[in-house]
């Protein structure tokens, strides 16, 4: 009998997509306190109702993908998310990974090996969430408990692809298992158009968005209904569909459960005490199981620590990358809570800078860079770990009530609604110690974006997307850093090369590679 997995130990590839679902799962969330689980017979799908459930575990793996391999939620996202952007630089020393230096500068081309693995990455979720759709059906669980099953990979699923069009544009449509005959079909080596990527994108969240139960209806960790609508209407603000981006925002908004609402302290949200907190749509879960192995995404925090340079002399607490830059830092009004929240500033004084845990960074004379995102810090002393500093258990927020409110604003001004979006604008300002505002712009409203979400790995995106909506905007702003952003070219990243000779040709190049 054929055997499936939640470890999925069988390999399924792909070579035009360089695609492997690899063996052994990575770690244990909140809702897997359990050792990984080893192959699972199509005869147990069909006749153990838990069976079903170690399948969609296995695709909530997948997010853990970082280091320097195939990649998903790891440094290389934040390069291709937040160093690519206005946000931060590169960091580190200037020699330092050189891959990492030209996606920052703009410069970089379809050999890159970021770009690959996150290419990498994405298809290795997506392909381990085609192969859980294809048997979740045989189980012998309650349809409606299949649905919710369902509901949860599709939500990943869609969440997968939604990276995928915004780093890349159109990609190949995997939406299904291919049949053993399929697997040389060119046709499944090209690339769908963008728009057809987004109508999957639409169709899997609305799926979820049906099928999910209410936060507190399932267990913490898991793609609930609130996930998916925050999804869907970020996608829909995407497609400028502003209509459906503001009914899907307002439903969780004014939903009757108080289950959702901004989290008193910022600064604490990236804390463990905030995990899963009353501002929590969907974050990837980590944390340590009873055998004390980390389940995390492999160099997450390390990778964006505090890095020793000059006179040293100091333990420090990572390599250095993805440092925000001084126009960031400016970004904000005076008084922002948000900018002690985000950054860690590195002070040229002998006290040095101290972290709300009490480490003490030297000063600039000994570390290699200015600043540091706080967001991805997580405390070796007063934060559960197992000492493995390359898998610290910091959970990554992906949707958060304030980006629910934000996103509501912008589709209530840009269908008239003003009242609404100077409300929801101010909510959220005045969390950050800011005054309200009197009155409403879309200037105004792309600019808490940037304080709100800054270093939450959009901010390129963002750009781009308000790009489409009010052109001339990106190329002054990365002008400002002294970087070319060239329209028709850097909007998308290149199609790696390695997978393009993989197709044997099928996939094509984004213009301007």
């Amino acid at each position: 009998m054929k055997a499936i997995a939640t470890t999925i130990s069988r390999r399924f590839y792909l070579a035009a997509l360089g695609l492997a679902l690899t063996a052994g799962a990575v770690g244990c969330k909140d809702f897997l306190e359990v050792a990984p689980q080893g192959q699972l017979t199509e005869d147990q799908i069909r006749t153990d109702p838990a069976a079903a459930q170690k399948l969609v575990d296995g695709v909530y793996n997948t997010m853990y993908l970082g280091g320097f391999g195939p990649d998903i939620h790891g440094l290389q996202f934040v390069i291709l998310t937040d160093i690519a952007s206005d946000d931060s630089d590169k960091g580190s020393t200037p020699q330092d990974y050189s891959a990492a230096a030209e996606v920052d500068n703009l410069t970089l081309n379809a050999t890159n090996g970021v770009v690959n693995n996150a290419w990498k990455g994405y298809f290795q979720g997506i392909n381990r969430a085609n192969q859980a759709l294809d048997k979740i059906p045989l189980s012998p669980a309650p349809e409606t408990t299949r649905n919710r099953l369902i509901g949860e990979v599709r939500f990943l699923r869609g969440y997968f692809y939604f990276n995928m069009v915004r780093l890349f544009g159109g990609v190949p449509k995997l939406d299904r298992v291919p049949a053993a005959s399929e697997l040389n079909n060119p046709e499944l080596q090209k690339r769908a158009t963008a728009q057809e990527i987004y109508q999957l994108i639409i169709d899997d969240l609305q799926f979820a968005a049906n099928n999910l139960p209410l936060k507190g209806a399932t267990e913490t960790g898991r793609a609930t209904k609130a996930a998916a609508q925050a999804m869907l209407a970020k996608v829909y603000l995407y497609q400028k569909n502003y209509q459906q981006a503001y009914a899907l925002t307002n439903e969780i908004i004014t939903g009757k459960s108080g289950a959702y609402g901004l989290y008193p302290n910022y600064e604490g949200i990236w804390r463990e005490v905030g995990a899963n907190s009353q501002e929590s749509i969907f974050e990837v879960q980590t944390g340590i199981n009873s055998a004390c192995n980390n389940s995390a995404v492999e160099l997450y925090t390390v990778s964006q620590g505090p890095r020793s340079g000059g006179r040293g002399g100091w333990a420090d607490l990572g390599f250095g990358f993805n440092t925000p830059t001084q126009q960031l830092a400016d970004a904000y009004e005076p008084g922002d809570k948000r900018r002690a929240g985000s950054i860690i500033f590195i002070t040229t004084a002998r006290t040095g800078t101290v972290l709300w845990d009490g480490f003490r960074i030297p000063s600039k004379d000994s570390v290699e860079n200015f600043r540091y995102s706080y967001k991805a810090y997580h405390s070796r002393t007063q934060e559960k770990n197992c000492g493995n500093n390359d898998f610290l258990p910091k959970n990554i927020r992906v949707m958060r009530y304030a980006e629910v409110l934000l996103i509501n604003a912008e589709a209530a001004f840009q269908t008239g609604n003003t009242a609404v979006a100077l409300t929801n604008l101010n909510l959220v300002r005045s969390r950050a110690g800011l005054p309200a505002r009197t009155t409403v712009t879309l200037a105004n409203i792309w600019q808490e974006r940037r304080v709100e979400l800054a270093l939450e790995h959009d901010r390129f995106f963002d750009l781009v997307r308000q790009e489409s909506v009010q052109p001339g905007r990106i190329v002054p702003i990365f002008a400002a850093q002294g970087k070319t952003f060239t329209k028709g070219k850097n909007e998308l990243f290149p199609i790696p090369q390695e997978q393009i000779d993989l197709s044997g040709g099928q996939l094509t190049q984004n213009p301007g590679y």
